[in-house]
C-alpha cells in the first residue's frame, strides 16, 4: 500500500493537527499518545514519508530508534515509572493503525495494569500536565 500522506501523523508533522509535543528535531516528532495506555505513553515519529519499518531509510530508522534510546529513561524518570515498554507495529496484522512509521514508549509501574489500548481519551488537562513533566525533564530539571 502506498503512504497516504493524509494520516493524522502526516498532518501533525504540518501542523495541521495539534498534538502534546515533548520534542522534535529535523528527523522526528516526539508527543503523548491522546488515548495512554499509561501516564506518560509517548509516540515518537519519522519525518520521513515511511508507513512502516520496511520503508525506512537505514540513516531515518537509525535517527529514530537514537531518540527513543535517549527520550526513554527520561519519560521513565519524568513519570516515575519502574520501566519502560518499547513496541513498533508494521502492519494492521501486527496491530498498526496508523500507517506511519512510529515508536511507543510506554512508562510501566511494578503491579499497575496496561489501560486496554484504545479505550479512552486521556483528559486533555491531564495529558499537558504529563507533558510539562516530561518537557521539564528533557530540559535537564
Amino acid at each position: 500500500m502506498p503512504y497516504d500522506p493524509d494520516n493524522i501523523f502526516a498532518k501533525m508533522l504540518r501542523g495541521e493537527i495539534p498534538c502534546n509535543k515533548l520534542y522534535e528535531d529535523d528527523d522526528t516528532l516526539v508527543f503523548l499518545d491522546i488515548m495512554p495506555r499509561s501516564d506518560g505513553h509517548t509516540l515518537i515519529i519519522t519525518k520521513e514519508q515511511a508507513e512502516s519499518l520496511f520503508e525506512a531509510s537505514p540513516g531515518g530508522l537509525a535517527k529514530l530508534m537514537a531518540v527513543v534510546q535517549t527520550l526513554a529513561p527520561k519519560i521513565r524518570d519524568a513519570v516515575g515509572a519502574d520501566g519502560v515498554l518499547i513496541a513498533q507495529f508494521n502492519g494492521a496484522a501486527a496491530g498498526q493503525t496508523v500507517f506511519h512509521l512510529h515508536v511507543h514508549i510506554i512508562p510501566r509501574k511494578e503491579g499497575e495494569p496496561l489501560r486496554p489500548e484504545g479505550a479512552q481519551r486521556a483528559d486533555q488537562t491531564v495529558l499537558a500536565a504529563t507533558a510539562e513533566k516530561i518537557r521539564a525533564k528533557l530540559a535537564g530539571d
